[in-house]
C-alpha cells in the first residue's frame, strides 16, 4: 500500500450524501493515506455522486468528465465514482465513461479503501453489496465547519413517492440504534458543535423521535438542534410539543409538501390529502415554528387548475421559506410511465411563477424583521460585500437566506452567536448591525 498517493474528493448531492463521503474520508485517513483539497495535487480522486433527479445525474457526469481532464492533461492516475449514481446505473459507468477506474455502490462505501488499493496498482475495482446490508454510522472525518453539523438518523425509504427513484437506489427504510445517534450527537458537541442538524429521507419516520430530540439536546452542549426532511402526515402532536417546548430546538422544521392538490398528491402517491398537509401545517403555525417547503410543477397530468389552486395556496399560506422543482421523469418509476407528461417549457414557465410568487412574500416577510434583533451564528466573512455572515433559527445551512452584518464587534469568531438588529432586506437575505 502506498501511503504516498494522495486523495482528492469531490462530494455532490444532498447533505445525506455529504455524511457517506465523510465516512470514507475518515477510513482513507485511519490508514494513512493523505487527503488534498486541490484536485490537481491528487493522485485518485474520489467523486461521490447524487443521481437522484436528472439535473443531478448531469451534475455528476460534468465532474466526472472535468476530472478526466486532469488524467489526460495532469498527474491524476485514477478516478473512483460512487454513490448514487453507480447504484442506480451499475453496468453503464464504467462503460460509457471508461475514464473511471472503480465504482462503489451506496452499500458499499466501507471498501473504500480496497478500491484506492486497487486503482493505485492500476487494477479496475466494482463493489455494489446490498444496501441493506451497509452498517449504518460510523466515524467522519467533517467536511462541514465542526460548529455546525449533520446527523444521519435513518437510511432508505418506504414511502413510494410515485415519482422518486431513492428507495430502488437506497432501499427500504433502516433506521440507526437510538444510542448510537445519541452517542455520536455526544462526540459531534465534543469537537465542538452548536448546532446539530438531523436528516433522513424521512427523519419523522423514526419511531422514536421527540424522545430522540429531547435525548440529545439533554446529553450535549449544543444550542441549536434543527429538523429536516419531516413529512406532513407524520407531524405528531408530540412533535410539535418538543419543538415548542425545548429550548434547544430551533423553531424550525422543513416539511416538504410538494402539491396541494388531492388530485396530484394521489397520483404522487403522497401519504395524505390536502386536509392532512393543511392540519400540519395549521398545529405548527400555532405553535410559532417556522416552515420550510417545497413544491413540484409539472408533475404528469398536473392542469392549468391543479396549478392555479397551488399557486392561491401559496399566497395564502405564505411560507417562510419555499422552493420548487420542475418534475423530473425519472425511469424506473412509476410516473414515469403516466400519460400526459408535461412539456419542458410548461413545467419551467409555472417553477418561475411560483418562485415570483414567493420573491415578493419573502421580502414582505423579511421586511417586517426590520428593527427587529435575530439571535445569529457567524459562518464567516464575505468579501464582496465586506460584511460578516451567518444564520438565525429559521435559516438551514445552503438552502435558506443568510444574515449579513457589520457593527463594533472587531472580529466576529465563526461559530459564534451574535445579537444582530436587522435594518434592511436584500431579497432573500437580510442586512443587520450586531449590537452589545
Amino acid at each position: 500500500m502506498d501511503k504516498n498517493i494522495k486523495i482528492g474528493f469531490v462530494s455532490l448531492g444532498c447533505p445525506k450524501n455529504q455524511i457517506d463521503t465523510e465516512i470514507m474520508l475518515h477510513e482513507l485517513m485511519t490508514v494513512g493515506y493523505e487527503i488534498t483539497g486541490e484536485d490537481i495535487e491528487a493522485d485518485i480522486i474520489i467523486i461521490n455522486t447524487c443521481a437522484f433527479i436528472e439535473s443531478a445525474k448531469k451534475e455528476a457526469i460534468d465532474n466526472i468528465l472535468d476530472v478526466a481532464w486532469l488524467k489526460k492533461n495532469s498527474n491524476l492516475k485514477g478516478i473512483i465514482v460512487t454513490g448514487c449514481l453507480p447504484e442506480r446505473y451499475r453496468d453503464e459507468v464504467m462503460a460509457e465513461l471508461p475514464e473511471v477506474d472503480a465504482v462503489l455502490g451506496v452499500g458499499s462505501i466501507h471498501d473504500v479503501v480496497e478500491a484506492v488499493e486497487n486503482v493505485a496498482s492500476k487494477q479496475k475495482f466494482t463493489s455494489f453489496k446490498p444496501v441493506s446490508e451497509l452498517v449504518l454510522g460510523g466515524n467522519r472525518a467533517l467536511t462541514t465547519p465542526e460548529f455546525s453539523v449533520y446527523l444521519k438518523i435513518a437510511e432508505g425509504c418506504d414511502n413510494r413517492c410515485s415519482y422518486c427513484a431513492i428507495p430502488s437506489i437506497r432501499g427500504g427504510y433502516r433506521q440507526r440504534r437510538f444510542d448510537d445517534i445519541v452517542s455520536e450527537a455526544q462526540t459531534l458537541s465534543d469537537l465542538g458543535a452548536k448546532e446539530i442538524i438531523l436528516v433522513a429521507q424521512d427523519t419523522t419516520n423514526f419511531d422514536r423521535l421527540p424522545e430522540l430530540i429531547l435525548t440529545i439536546t439533554l446529553k450535549t452542549n449544543i444550542e441549536w438542534l434543527r429538523l429536516l426532511y419531516c413529512y406532513p402526515d407524520k407531524i405528531t402532536d408530540k412533535l410539535i410539543f418538543e419543538i415548542k417546548n425545548n429550548p434547544k430546538v430551533v423553531k424550525y422544521i422543513d416539511m416538504p409538501i410538494q402539491h396541494i392538490s388531492d388530485k396530484i398528491l394521489k397520483s404522487m402517491n403522497r401519504h395524505g390529502g390536502s386536509d392532512v398537509i393543511k392540519s400540519a401545517i395549521k398545529r405548527l403555525r400555532e405553535a410559532d415554528i417556522c416552515i420550510r417547503t417545497t413544491a413540484i410543477v409539472g408533475f404528469p397530468g398536473e392542469t392549468e387548475e391543479d396549478f392555479a389552486e397551488l399557486c392561491e395556496f401559496i399566497k395564502e399560506t405564505r411560507f417562510d421559506r419555499f422552493g420548487a422543482f420542475t418534475y423530473s421523469q425519472e425511469e424506473g418509476t412509476l410516473a414515469a410511465g403516466f400519460e400526459n407528461q408535461i412539456d419542458e417549457q410548461t413545467k419551467q414557465d409555472r417553477y418561475d411563477t411560483l418562485m415570483e410568487i414567493q420573491l415578493q412574500i419573502a421580502i414582505e416577510l423579511n421586511e417586517a424583521k426590520i428593527g427587529t434583533v435575530q439571535k445569529v451564528l457567524c459562518e464567516g466573512f464575505d468579501v464582496v460585500s465586506e460584511m460578516f455572515y451567518g444564520r438565525s433559527y429559521a435559516d438551514a445551512p445552503d438552502i435558506d437566506g443568510k444574515i449579513y452584518f457589520g457593527g463594533k464587534v472587531p472580529q466576529p469568531i465563526q461559530g459564534t452567536f451574535y445579537n444582530v438588529k436587522i435594518t434592511e432586506v436584500l431579497d432573500y437575505d437580510l442586512i443587520g448591525e450586531v449590537i452589545t
